[in-house]
């Protein structure tokens, strides 16, 4: 049952690597319409580079 808090056996995916990372230890980024997790500041890291490429490209 869902009581509105995270629990610790939570589990998200690296928007990068795809690795399974506990919520507790998840870095994020929020954007307008969601929230994106990271394994670490290198994936985060990796994700704006693209993220940059992708915007100069168009």
């Amino acid at each position: 049952m869902n009581d509105g808090h995270q629990h610790d056996d939570e589990h998200v995916q690296c928007k990068v690597c795809l690795k399974e990372i506990p919520l507790s230890e998840a870095k994020s980024a929020e954007a307008t319409e969601y929230v994106a997790h990271y394994c670490g500041l290198d994936c985060y890291e990796k994700w704006m580079e693209k993220a940059a490429e992708d915007q100069e490209s168009k």
